[in-house]
């Protein structure tokens, strides 16, 4: 039975454009047992891959201590293959039949299509989403039953410089759900990280006041329920009718990858923004660049 070692993002956007090769691993190799280490952040999204043996979250410490732990970690296992898009000494320094790396890329190219190189896979595999029965349950929790269309809005981002304007994303949202727009009537769901759940807050607020309805906004998502959030938008029965992302770790792991045939993610960046971190996925991204 195979041991492989994957090494990648402690950002959740990237850890997410990472999983199309991921899950590109799970069916080249059946029955292999995996190992993933990333960062805490994104940890819980990996919790239900198949064949998952070990989930590694590496938290940074000083002096790069978190890369001798994962050493340590893995240095007593004969791996089959080590897939390491972290580019780092341990992916080096741990016996292993095969290696592959991430190296940059000699031209521009799609972040999902520069980790497909690693294995020189082409067409470059989609992001995916693995949901287990407590990311199921924590669905529905955040979205009931019975809610009908709604419109996830993710006003946040890791830097000032990614972010949309918080009263845009208002705007947007009266135009969508307001009377006569493509989603009358529907609620309003706001995606934030953890660490931006203050912002997310304050945009749930404007959304929701925009239509002078509070009641119509979702309060913003954290970490523990970031496997939820993805749940609620990757439903068979897809209840969510469009994304809205500006371009941080809510919009990585909700809008980067295309989750259903029925979700239709829109991305927004600043001029000059994130091209190679666009949404992604079998349909292809639909962005709109603001000036």
């Amino acid at each position: 039975m195979s041991r492989i070692l994957f090494i990648t993002s402690n950002r959740l956007g990237d850890a997410v454009l990472s999983t199309g090769l991921l899950g590109h691993l799970t069916e080249a190799y059946p029955g292999a047992r995996l190992t993933i280490a990333c960062g805490p952040l994104p940890a819980p999204l990996f919790r239900a891959v198949p064949g998952l043996e070990r989930l590694i979250p590496l938290a940074k410490r000083s002096y790069a201590r978190h890369w001798l732990r994962l050493w340590l970690d893995c240095v007593g296992t004969r791996w089959d293959l080590v897939v390491d898009l972290r580019n780092s000494a341990v992916g080096r320094l741990v016996p292993a039949r095969r290696r592959a790396f991430h190296a940059k890329a000699a031209r521009p190219m799609h972040k999902v299509e520069e980790n497909a190189a690693v294995l020189g896979l082409s067409p470059p595999p989609a992001p995916r989403l693995w949901i287990d029965r407590e990311a199921k349950r924590q669905a529905d929790a955040l979205i009931p039953a019975g809610t009908g269309p709604f419109l996830a809005i993710g006003p946040t981002a890791n830097w000032l410089g990614k972010e949309w304007p918080a009263e845009r994303f208002a705007r947007l949202a009266l135009r969508l759900t307001g009377e006569g727009g493509p989603l009358a009537g529907a609620r309003v769901a706001v995606l934030a990280a953890g660490p931006e759940r203050g912002a997310g807050a304050a945009g749930a607020g404007r959304a929701g006041a925009a239509r002078h309805r509070p009641d119509r906004s979702h309060r913003p998502d954290g970490r523990r329920r970031l496997p939820g959030a993805g749940g609620a938008l990757c439903r068979q029965r897809q209840r969510a009718d469009a994304h809205r992302g500006g371009g941080g770790r809510a919009d990585g792991g909700v809008v980067r990858p295309r989750l259903s045939r029925h979700l239709r993610p829109l991305g927004a960046a600043r001029a000059g923004g994130d091209q190679p971190r666009s949404p992604a996925g079998p349909a292809g991204p639909r962005r709109r660049r603001s000036q």
